[in-house]
């Protein structure tokens, strides 16, 4: 009998506990403005454009593309390392030809002649341009779509607004017409 009375007090205090935590709420419902229109910032675009110049990726981390921000320093690490590697094969080349002028020919190139140190100069140092160019390239289009994505953003595009092919019989000829319809539903 002395077992029963405090395992019922124990139901009795769980019991009011879960009967005070299921208090019911009021919920109203409230039906969402499809006509309101979204606040547009002008400045999405200059933003996003700055944060690319600033570091590359920067402004892809704004538009919340983050996908991109590898594309951008794989082209742009990439095209550097080129560079780079250019530059010291050219560099390697023309130290190696300068010694060869001075009467020196104990570099690793002994086995070309002149004419192959000034072609291997010329092609290595073409190839740097090129990879320099192509740093600089990269790195304006990084900056060019972080500003065209962000301008893009702020388009409406949703399943009011479509476009679709229209084939219609022409009213003299009975021939089909072919047109395009835009849509845009209220």
């Amino acid at each position: 009998m002395n077992k029963i009375v405090p395992i019922s007090l124990l139901f009795f205090l769980i019991g009011t506990v879960s009967i005070f935590a299921q208090a019911k709420e009021e919920t109203v419902l409230v039906a969402k403005d499809t006509t309101k229109l979204e606040e547009i910032d002008p400045l999405t675009p200059a933003k996003a454009a700055f944060y690319s110049a600033i570091l590359p990726g920067l402004g892809q981390v704004y538009n919340k593309k983050y996908w991109k921000v590898p594309l951008v320093y794989g082209a742009i690490g990439t095209s550097l390392y080129f560079y780079l590697d250019n530059n010291k094969k050219y560099h390697d080349y023309r130290d190696a030809y300068k010694r060869r002028l001075e009467g020196y020919n104990d570099d690793k190139y002994n086995f070309l002649d002149e004419s192959r140190l000034i072609a291997g100069q010329k092609f290595y140092q073409r190839n740097r341009d090129l990879s320099a160019l192509f740093v600089v390239a990269f790195y304006a289009l990084n900056i060019i779509d972080a500003n065209v994505d962000a301008a893009l953003i702020q388009f409406n595009v949703n399943e009011r607004l479509s476009m679709r092919p229209e084939i219609y019989p022409n009213d003299v000829t009975f021939r089909p017409n072919v047109g395009l319809t835009f849509n845009y539903n209220f």
